[in-house]
């Protein structure tokens, strides 16, 4: 129940703030648990009721529901709320080869990526969300969200990010940090 209250004291103090802003592009962002995304202007938000089935009642009047079970309230263009940014991909990821052994993955904060088989250096970035790795060795690879899981997908060399992956494995961050 505490954490409710917290949640909506969030939400009723970002509604006041995104009153007061003059920016268009100032959303709410209602994600639900099976991944559909409802999207609102905050300044024409008046509140929002989690009694019963879930409303979002407008300063004009009028009311929606939001059906569904929510996983979060987001604050910010959806455009870019939806992507993860560089932050959520640093650290060290356990990837799966496309033979049923592991190896790992460290990105870091500075563009340079490492490997614990092959090639073992690289660098990378993000690209709509996704982390793009390129390895001296010629590889590449994508970690990838997907749900509420990663992939990590291989790409040989000679081959782009756009061609048919050698693989498509999952990919889990060892060192989760609180985005």
């Amino acid at each position: 129940m505490r954490i409710v209250s917290l949640i909506l004291s969030s939400a009723f103090l970002s509604l006041v703030a995104a009153a007061a802003s003059p920016d268009p592009h100032d959303a709410l962002v209602i994600v639900l648990k099976d991944g559909h995304r409802h999207s609102f202007s905050m300044p024409d938000v008046s509140r929002i009721d989690l009694k019963g089935p879930v409303k979002v009642v407008f300063k004009d009047g009028h009311q929606e529901k939001v059906a569904g079970e929510i996983e979060r309230i987001e604050f910010g263009a959806p455009d870019i709320v939806a992507l993860p940014g560089r932050p959520h991909f640093v650290g060290k990821w356990e990837c799966g080869q496309g033979n049923g052994s592991n190896f790992y993955i460290t990105l870091n904060d500075d563009g340079t990526a490492k490997k614990s088989i092959g090639s073992t250096h690289g660098t990378w970035t993000v690209v709509d969300g996704e982390a793009h790795i390129s390895w001296d060795d010629g590889w590449h690879d994508v970690i990838r969200k997907v749900g509420t899981g990663h992939q990590k997908i291989a790409f040989e060399p000679g081959k782009s990010f756009t061609d048919s992956p050698a693989n498509v494995t999952t990919a889990r961050n060892t060192q989760p940090k609180p985005i």
